[in-house]
């Protein structure tokens, strides 16, 4: 049975990590407002932009002149797994969920027979994945000294995509993060960018094809909407990997201040347990020696 003092101690202890826990909470809390603000606004840019490629994509299909982003190197055996996650931990279980969905579809194209390679961007991704596929990797973007994240940040990693994609290095590239809904729901999201996946893309009205006139003509038009397009999913992604992390920090963090007041409290009562036993104690010494006399 620990003694008082190792319980006070241990009681001292949880207060002053209720404390930092706390204090994690409000940061994550103050971030998140602003990360969920720049990850909504940056929704309908990006959802118009797969209207545009998804109607000039149509106007191609079967076309000689397609740009290779669009209709790929007709072949599907190398994939690369571009892995988004965060460069700190204590965020519950929102790296963890991106990683396994990436572990899965990693094992899943090995099982085909694919070749598979790993870009990863945020060190915990890194971290789980080299124990399983270290070899693997092909490189990695640390995001640790980025203060706030602009478009800046996501043309470097959309650019080493594209110059591996321009190398022949891989045939099809696939962007795991996680889709923001709320601060209690982080959505692991598994989304292809290399080549263009149109068939989930919405291209808008029928009679839209109809409405316009291509200056130059549509293959010339994806050939430069095409890499800001990937750029674009790039920043994206990492704008909603930023709002996500914050929600699910400070709803961990909610939790672990939660936890540790109801061990204080567990604490509190053994410890006012064993205060009494032992003045009880100290009593019946007391009055056996009295009695002795």
């Amino acid at each position: 049975m620990p003694s008082l003092k190792d319980l006070r101690n241990r009681i001292d202890s949880v207060k002053s990590t209720r404390k930092i826990t706390k204090a994690m909470q409000m940061v994550a809390a103050a971030k998140l407002r602003r990360a969920q603000e720049a990850a909504e606004a940056a929704r309908p840019y990006a959802e118009r932009m797969e209207r545009v490629i998804a109607g000039l994509a149509k106007s191609v299909e079967g076309s000689e002149g397609a740009p290779r982003l669009l209709s790929g190197t007709g072949q599907d055996e190398t994939r690369l797994m571009v892995v988004m996650t965060s460069e700190r931990g204590l965020c519950g279980g929102f790296n963890s969920n991106i990683v396994k969905i990436a572990r899965k579809a990693i094992r899943d194209a090995q099982a085909d027979g694919k070749t598979v390679k790993v870009l990863t961007v945020g060190k915990k991704g890194r971290d789980q994945l080299r124990r399983d596929f270290k070899d693997l990797f092909v490189g990695h973007h640390d995001m640790s000294e980025v203060k706030r994240l602009g478009y800046g940040d996501a043309q470097k990693v959309a650019k080493d995509i594209l110059d591996r994609f321009d190398a022949g290095e891989f045939d099809v590239a696939t962007l795991f993060y996680g889709e923001f809904e709320n601060v209690v729901v982080q959505n692991p999201t598994a989304q292809q960018i290399i080549p263009a996946d149109t068939s989930g893309m919405d291209a808008g009205d029928e009679g839209d094809a109809t409405l316009y006139d291509y200056e130059p003509n549509e293959e010339e038009i994806l050939a430069d909407l095409l890499p800001r397009a990937v750029a674009t999913q790039v920043f994206t992604a990492l704008l909603e990997n930023a709002a996500s992390e914050q929600g699910a920090r400070m709803s961990a963090m909610d939790n672990a201040t939660r936890n540790a007041g109801d061990m204080i409290d567990d604490l509190t009562i053994e410890f006012n347990r064993s205060r009494q036993a032992v003045i009880t104690n100290e009593l019946i010494e007391i009055i056996s020696g009295a009695e002795a006399l």
